[in-house]
């Protein structure tokens, strides 16, 4: 077997498998293996059971400022456009209805000012008042006593088979004219590099050479990035989420809530799932959790090596503590994973959504739910949320938590064309354009025969 390659991918997730499909598509690099330590791709955050399945553009996410929503809507394009102009709509991504609801007098005035912001960005919004979401979703209003509004979208891919994406962007790569090389059930162990400047990727069975390398392993990027000398200023606070089923499809649609600026990590919202017939899942709870891999078995050198605690690392962890909004929403979110009081406790914030929602109607979704690696900047004291990134001489470490997923056509795109400066290689930027950046299909008109198609 030839084991002297181009570039070398580590992690058979979205995101490394979204940069097999762009570069063995949109280059003249030949030879390229991947390395994934399961036996199959996306295990573990690609996976549709370890994330909420949505496809974040940025128009109902109120956490992005106007200036991060256009990044986010560039990157999620390709996303979307590989979708329609690869005939994967119903299979891959769904058309569906999607909100955020603003509840009370202050949260719907943040989201008028928001929706007159942001509708030259996404002329496809609309505000739903009382009456147009008694239509839609009459138990967002049942029993509530608050005023609410929403700004909602129709016709749009908004849920997305993340693993089935992932599948196909391989399979894709494959029925190519390349030499492509999936090495699943092997675990890479180490990355060295070499005097000549290429790069020994050792796993748990033998060696390879390869002349770039890029890796996109979640948390153990870092991990692999500092055992050979960068990043050592990073560290990773491990945060799981869980969700709550409800025993009947309850919504038809994904509804948002608005972010709490103050809190760092995602709002509670409800989405239909997918894997349950499209019944309605709410979350995700946060909390601090000590695994890399949520339902995998615990390797305790592994989280050491990436909490990588000191004094500026803890100095992070008692800023986010002394903060009294952060810290009952931690509190809060710890009591919710509890087996006897944990959907007690969660209604509460569930009923933001539907006010008659009792304890009774939930069930804790058992084997779903998954950790987003937060990167602590050492350095400058603070919490990175989005993705990071650590390139060096042919070698790129990414670190991509949610929305990694939505982005990871676009982190590929990136990747491809500094790996193709390091080997002297050409990116096809014209193909990558007509298929990739642009789209070729017509969307969908009638968003409503879509849904009858795939809600049967």
């Amino acid at each position: 077997m030839n084991k002297i390659f181009d570039t070398a991918i580590v992690g058979g997730g979205v995101a490394g498998t979204s940069l097999l499909f762009t570069l063995a598509k949109y280059t003249d690099i030949n030879n390229i293996i991947l390395f994934e330590k399961y036996d199959e791709v996306s295990q573990l955050n690609s996976n549709p059971k370890a994330n909420s399945q949505t496809l974040h553009v940025g128009d109902i996410e109120t956490n992005y400022t106007y200036e991060k929503a256009q990044i986010v809507k560039r990157a999620s394009s390709m996303v979307s456009n590989y979708i329609h102009n690869f005939g994967e709509v119903n299979k891959i991504g769904f058309i569906r209805d999607k909100m955020v609801l603003a509840v009370g007098e202050d949260e719907i005035e943040q989201l008028k000012e928001r929706y007159e912001e942001f509708k030259t960005l996404y002329p496809y919004l609309e505000l739903w008042d009382e009456k147009k979401l008694q239509k839609l979703e009459p138990k967002l209003l049942k029993g509530r006593k608050e005023p609410i509004l929403a700004m909602g979208a129709t016709g749009q891919i908004t849920t997305v088979d993340f693993k089935k994406l992932s599948e196909s962007f391989a399979q894709q790569a494959l029925d190519t004219d390349k030499n492509i090389q999936m090495r699943y059930n092997e675990e890479v162990t180490k990355i060295e590099r070499n005097s000549d400047n290429s790069y020994t990727i050792t796993t748990d069975t033998t060696s390879f050479q390869a002349k770039s390398v890029v890796v996109n392993a979640g948390s153990y990027s870092l991990l692999f990035a500092q055992d050979m000398g960068y990043g050592k200023d990073l560290a990773i606070l491990p945060i799981g989420g869980s969700f709550f089923f409800t025993k009947e499809k309850l919504l038809d649609r994904k509804v948002y809530t608005m972010q709490n600026p103050k809190l760092p990590f995602a709002a509670i919202h409800a989405d239909p799932d997918m894997t349950q017939n499209w019944n309605t899942r709410f979350g995700p709870t946060a909390f601090a959790l000590p695994k890399l891999e949520r339902y995998h078995e615990l390797h305790i050198r592994d989280l050491v090596h990436a909490l990588n605690i000191d004094k500026d690392a803890t100095e992070v962890y008692l800023n986010l503590f002394r903060d009294s909004t952060i810290r009952k929403y931690i509190l809060r979110n710890m009591l919710e994973e509890l087996p006897l009081i944990g959907k007690e406790v969660f209604v509460h914030d569930a009923q933001k959504v539907i006010p008659s929602l009792k304890a009774s109607d939930i069930e804790y979704a058992d084997g779903y739910g998954g950790m987003r690696p937060q990167i602590v900047d050492k350095k400058n004291h603070e919490l990175l949320l989005g993705e990071a990134k650590l390139e060096e001489d042919g070698i790129i470490f990414n670190m991509t938590p949610s929305p990694g997923a939505t982005s990871s056509l676009s982190i590929a795109m990136q990747d491809t064309i500094e790996i193709c400066k390091h080997l002297g290689k050409k990116f096809d930027e014209k193909r990558h354009r007509e298929e990739i950046e642009s789209l070729k299909s017509p969307r969908v008109l009638n968003p409503s025969a879509v849904k009858e198609e795939i809600t049967v």
